[in-house]
């Protein structure tokens, strides 16, 4: 296999606070190839998106404290001088933030962003930047670029301020682009929309893309592979395929068994994950996720589980303290609709609280 573009080993993340140490991200590996997508899935405060600002060195700024490596074109980017670091970033490795319209400047035109981003990296005239951010809106497909170039974000609908962000982030090449959560707040129309472009520019580009979302649904269009992130830690990764078809992982299980399907019977429950994600400064002893597990055991209070490959598969990896055949036993009675009694006294404890 081909060296990675992208390759994170070990990454830790901490934030001093008032309260103690905020353990955000905490030894995770994974690694992005050359023109593929890596979708990162998780709820709110898995840290996701801490793992991504760490890669663009953001995270410096807020005092955190960092470990690990973060290896891109043969130099690790958690060592890398600050002055280095601003090179790559925005120009080798692109962002698109979650929220665009706080993204985007509200005084200034959207032309004159996306020309400013253009003079950061590259030595070009004001004219050929401004004829080169026509020529981005054109290649996003936002109508009439040489018109809307002109006006200013509050001008521009959700969807199309969405393009601007990718637009803005394309402007210099990136080898790597990074969206969190793009598709957030936008009708399901504009995010297929949203998704079938950042498809299409990755094919015409070749550049990577790791999509950080909390909804598997937005992975399924695009990711070739999927980690599962819970607590700070990836407690599942694997081809997307695989993801979905033989999930290992309990939290990945109740992620897919909570989203609605079309082709599912009216008569199929969904199932939510009980309880809320734990704090990062004081994080459950052993499994992370055993206090919200439906088929956890008492040693599995104490014992940390490795993240190891499965049986007959060694590209699929999971972090659970479940033997593989109980796994595969349990995944497909859940499949079948049969939910487990304390998953379902879970949820009718949430309801009635």
């Amino acid at each position: 296999m081909a060296e990675a573009l992208l390759r994170v080993e070990d990454l830790r993340v901490e934030f001093p606070s008032e309260d103690g140490v905020v353990h955000a991200v905490d030894g995770i590996t994974y690694q992005v190839q050359q023109g593929k997508t890596l979708g990162i899935v998780g709820e709110s405060g898995s840290g996701k998106t801490v793992s991504s600002l760490t890669t663009l060195g953001l995270t410096r700024r807020q005092g955190a404290r960092i470990s690990g490596r973060i290896m891109f074109g043969g130099r690790d980017l958690v060592s890398l001088p600050e002055g280095e670091l601003r090179s790559i970033r925005g120009n080798e490795i692109a962002m698109i933030f979650q929220d665009p319209l706080s993204s985007l400047h509200p005084l200034y035109k959207v032309g004159r962003q996306l020309i400013e981003a253009l003079q950061a990296h590259k030595d070009i005239s004001r004219s050929a930047a401004r004829s080169r951010a026509v020529e981005l809106l054109g290649l996003v497909g936002i109508p009439d670029p040489q018109r809307r170039v002109d006006e200013y974000p509050h001008e521009f609908s959700g969807g199309m301020r969405q393009r601007a962000m990718i637009a803005m982030a394309l402007a210099n090449d990136p080898k790597l682009l990074i969206a969190d959560e793009p598709t957030t707040a936008l009708d399901v129309t504009v995010q297929a929309q949203i998704l079938a472009l950042m498809e299409r520019l990755q094919q015409e580009l070749g550049m990577a893309i790791v999509i950080i979302t909390h909804d598997l649904g937005v992975v399924a269009e695009v990711a070739d592979d999927i980690a599962v992130m819970y607590a700070g830690r990836i407690v599942e990764t694997a081809s997307a395929d695989a993801v979905f078809s033989s999930p290992e992982h309990p939290y990945t299980w109740g992620l897919l068994k909570s989203i609605p399907r079309l082709e599912a019977s009216r008569s199929e429950m969904l199932v939510p994950i009980p309880g809320t994600p734990p704090s990062l400064i004081r994080p459950p002893s052993g499994c992370h996720f055993h206090p919200r597990c439906a088929y956890a055991q008492p040693d599995h209070a104490r014992i940390d589980p490795a993240l190891e490959p499965v049986p007959d598969d060694p590209s699929h990896f999971v972090a659970c303290l479940l033997e593989p055949e109980e796994r595969r036993r349990l995944w497909a009675e859940l499949k079948a609709g049969r939910i487990p009694e304390q998953a379902l006294a879970d949820v009718s404890a949430e309801g009635s609280s």
